[in-house]
């Protein structure tokens, strides 16, 4: 298996960003590639593709987004819409001292991925997307279109938004609850095909009521979990959580890219049993017109929401891979 990297070859550091600052990790040197982490995680999530990246040939570089671990935290929602979390990116390369860099996403990260390579092409020359497809902005508000789905249950999305609700289960069992959601979303620990559903909330419930018990997946280590429950213990999760609650922002913002398609080079790297990769179907079936610029799609047998991780050797031989075929 693919070997994490010891400590003394990772460089911390933090970089001026309209956030204030940026937290990020970096290792190797050679073109830039910038690793974006979704919810709820932080940096840690790339560990194994930035020793194998640096080995490579590449400048490796994953970051805490705005809201989370040692990045700045502001208060209000609205500093966490998407062109706040792009501009954070463009910040990221520019203090590296560089013009140009390759993005990729995982999650959120992924959207945030996306919409970096949609709004600065100038900056970010390729784009890759693990989990969670490219789908242009349309349609009518998220909200609206989350609150529909569920029936008498409670989609997450929607569960997240009033400040201070998913709050109030999650911090006073940080590390218990990441355990559940990681559980939940992994292929050799998530519910049977037919139990309830851990991405809706019965009436009145909580997440954590659907969340497997007591069994980690086998690619969370209870040192890993210690990792990331640090993080969010230290930080709260309101800054995380902030990233759903800025969505119809987002929607208003990015009135202008509507339907609009990314052209720059992609990568899309699924798993077959993430509801991610399943519920956007279609949006992966749209690829041709959406990315006309996309090297390679995969949707990995077997894996679940957690990527990088679950399959981190077969991931990382497609990262490089790809990688490698784009143009310098």
């Amino acid at each position: 298996m693919a070997q994490t990297a010891p400590a003394a070859a990772l460089t911390h550091r933090l970089v001026p960003s309209p956030a204030g600052r940026i937290h990020l990790v970096e290792q190797g040197s050679g073109p830039l590639v910038l690793l974006v982490h979704g919810f709820p995680e932080s940096w840690y999530s790339w560990r194994h593709q930035l020793p194998v990246l640096a080995a490579a040939g590449y400048r490796a570089v994953a970051l805490d987004v705005r809201g989370y671990g040692r990045s700045s935290k502001p208060a209000d929602v609205s500093a966490y819409r998407m062109l706040e979390l792009v501009e954070d990116n463009v910040a990221v390369v520019r203090a590296l001292g560089e013009r140009t860099a390759v993005i990729v996403g995982h999650d959120w990260g992924a959207t945030i991925a996306a919409d970096s390579a949609l709004v600065r092409p100038e900056v970010f020359r390729a784009v890759g997307l693990l989990s969670v497809p490219y789908a242009p902005r349309g349609g009518p508000r998220p909200s609206e279109v989350f609150a529909r789905m569920g029936g008498e249950e409670e989609f997450y999305v929607s569960y997240f938004q009033e400040p201070g609700r998913a709050e109030a289960e999650i911090e006073p069992d940080v590390r218990g609850w990441l355990a559940g959601l990681y559980a939940a979303l992994s292929a050799d620990t998530m519910p049977p095909a037919g139990a309830p559903d851990p991405h809706f909330v019965s009436r009145g419930g909580r997440l954590r009521d659907r969340f497997p018990a007591g069994r980690l997946p086998a690619w969370l280590s209870a040192d890993d979990l210690d990792a990331y429950a640090a993080e969010f213990e230290r930080t709260g999760l309101t800054g995380a959580l902030n990233r759903y609650r800025a969505m119809d922002r987002d929607w208003e913002d990015l009135a202008g890219f509507d339907g609009a398609p990314i052209t720059q080079p992609s990568l899309f790297v699924g798993g077959a049993l993430d509801a991610s990769t399943t519920w956007m179907a279609d949006a992966i079936a749209a690829y041709p017109v959406t990315l006309p610029g996309l090297v390679s799609s995969h949707v990995l047998d077997g894996c679940g929401h957690w990527i990088q991780q679950e399959r981190r050797d077969e991931v990382n031989e497609i990262l490089t891979g790809w990688l490698a075929s784009l143009p310098a």
